[in-house]
């Protein structure tokens, strides 16, 4: 069931869920606007022009207030807010659809495992012919919080528990573990 704004609100007081930091104007009647942080990273290049999955990609990762996304461009940012999910809500990460109108696509693969720490790494992509400028502290999406019928037997513990900026694929770990 998607949570109400009184039930957001409540979890909050309780400290279930925390959401730092937070202004009172950010909680939506079904929703929290979540605000882009200061770090994006870049994926460097490479002299063969190819990801491989199985190794480490390197990210050169900047801090600034203000980042000009080129047209075609893929960035990664990170949200203002640090979370701290409870064992049994999971959130759903949507973009705006006014940025949305420009051609700024915001996505994080959507979804917010239960137990979640940490800030949210967003996927920017400009699809439009013109650059876009983002600031940070602007707000660029929401999150939807659903509760679930029980807590998860095995909440999030994963590789990006407890990220901090503008966190890059570990998909490499995955090809570590055989």
């Amino acid at each position: 069931m998607i949570m109400s704004d009184q039930t957001i609100i409540k979890m909050l007081e309780e400290k279930t869920l925390i959401i730092e930091p937070l202004e009172k104007q950010q909680i939506q009647p079904a929703s929290v606007d979540i605000r882009l942080g200061n770090t994006f990273s870049v994926v460097e290049d490479l002299s063969t022009g190819i990801i491989n999955l199985e190794e480490e990609i390197k990210y050169k990762t900047i801090e600034s207030d203000t980042y000009i996304l080129l047209p075609n461009q893929f960035v990664l940012a990170t949200t203002m807010e640090y979370f701290d999910l409870p064992n049994d809500l999971t959130a759903f990460v949507e973009g705006r659809s006014s940025l949305g109108r420009m051609g700024l696509f915001i996505q994080n693969a959507g979804w917010v495992d239960p137990g979640f720490k940490g800030e949210i790494t967003l996927e920017l992509y400009n699809a439009n012919r013109c650059a876009i400028e983002l600031k940070a502290g602007r707000r660029v999406g929401q999150l939807v919080f659903a509760k679930m019928d029980q807590p998860a037997l095995n909440p999030y513990n994963g590789k990006y528990q407890g990220q901090k900026g503008a966190t890059g694929s570990k998909v490499f770990l995955d090809f570590e573990k055989k």
